[in-house]
């Protein structure tokens, strides 16, 4: 008797598990015809000015920087200097290096000379001085060949989460959400305070704002999502190579591309046709990608029927397995009593 009530509630069990799986669709919220004015493998397009956003790199060069005037000279500037009137064996011409303790060393014969917070007519005075030393009539020409502050700005610079870029002494200019025109642009209008009509050359060495994203449906296990950083090329192919395939719980029927719609009244998704892109080479729906796209690949609907089987009858399982063995030891502890009862005195 307790056998058929157990078989009986099995079988109710698995149907309602049934029953359940019945309500499941595994339909892709797709059409089946792709739309003839998607940019795809053979017809791409170049997309707009690329806005600049955090955590993008920069790539500053100050290609004019003449320091407003009067300009104090600073620890590792550098300076053209020229003497007339030295002695041949010993000239003073070329670039001198400010050292960091703020003096020009001109060698043995002519010593060093401080020059850090003077200007440069106050440089050529103050050289022309010390020169007078050992020589008799020196003529100083002194000129700024290379400013400290132009090492200071040239090179990379990543874009902080505040969408500035740090200019160090120079200080921060915002650049988030412009072109590279207008943030060179305001990289000019930042530093027009510290230089006479400053000249920069601005390019990027990091696109790292735009991003596509696939994602793969575990069947019932779960989703795998996957960031890829987004070059201006790539299409559906493009994309899961660098995943290196599908995975084998794929559904090569059930994958679609989601592009972000801001709009209400529907939702933009393309259909994928995966076996006409990699076995016929057809290009019809291997889309061109846009940052913020979204490649989904589903799950076969088997795999999704089993895995959704295993967690709704593991339960089940488990109650009858706790029902079998009740039974068990009650049917050994009566075969004991039987016996006892039988041999007994």
């Amino acid at each position: 008797m307790r056998s058929r009530n157990c078989g009986f509630l099995f079988l109710m069990a698995l149907g309602t598990c049934l029953a359940a799986i019945g309500c499941q669709h595994f339909d892709s919220p797709i059409s089946e015809i792709s739309p003839p004015d998607v940019p795809r493998e053979n017809h791409r397009i170049s997309l707009g000015d690329y806005l600049i956003n955090p955590p993008d790199i920069l790539l500053i060069k100050l290609v004019r920087g003449v320091p407003l005037p009067p300009y104090k000279i600073q620890p590792l500037d550098d300076l053209f200097i020229q003497v007339k009137g030295t002695p041949v064996e010993d000239p003073i011409k070329g670039v001198y290096h400010v050292e960091p303790e703020g003096v020009v060393r001109f060698g043995p014969v002519y010593g060093s000379v401080p020059v850090v917070d003077l200007t440069i007519d106050e440089a050529e005075k103050a050289i022309e001085k010390n020169l007078k030393k050992s020589l008799k009539e020196p003529q100083v020409s002194v000129s700024l060949e290379l400013s400290r502050g132009v090492e200071t700005i040239n090179g990379s610079h990543l874009v902080r989460p505040d969408g500035t870029v740090n200019l160090g002494i120079y200080g921060r200019v915002a650049v988030a959400g412009l072109t590279q025109e207008l943030a060179r642009a305001a990289i000019e209008e930042q530093l027009a305070h510290h230089f006479l009509k400053p000249n920069v050359s601005l390019d990027m060495l990091g696109f790292n704002s735009s991003f596509y994203y696939i994602i793969f449906d575990g069947g019932g296990s779960g989703e795998q999502v996957v960031r890829l950083p987004y070059t201006g090329s790539e299409t559906v192919l493009d994309a899961i190579g660098q995943v290196n395939g599908l995975p084998a719980v794929a559904s090569k029927r059930r994958v679609w591309l989601a592009r972000p719609y801001e709009s209400h009244d529907g939702d933009e998704v393309l259909p994928i046709d995966w076996r006409a892109i990699t076995q016929c080479g057809r290009t019809a729906t291997n889309y061109q990608l846009f940052p913020g796209d979204r490649i989904y690949v589903a799950a076969q609907p088997l795999i999704t029927t089993d895995t959704f089987l295993a967690r709704a009858l593991a339960p089940v399982e488990r109650v009858f397995g706790i029902v079998l063995l009740g039974t068990s030891a009650i049917r050994g502890i009566n075969t004991i009593n039987q016996l006892n009862g039988t041999t007994g005195p």
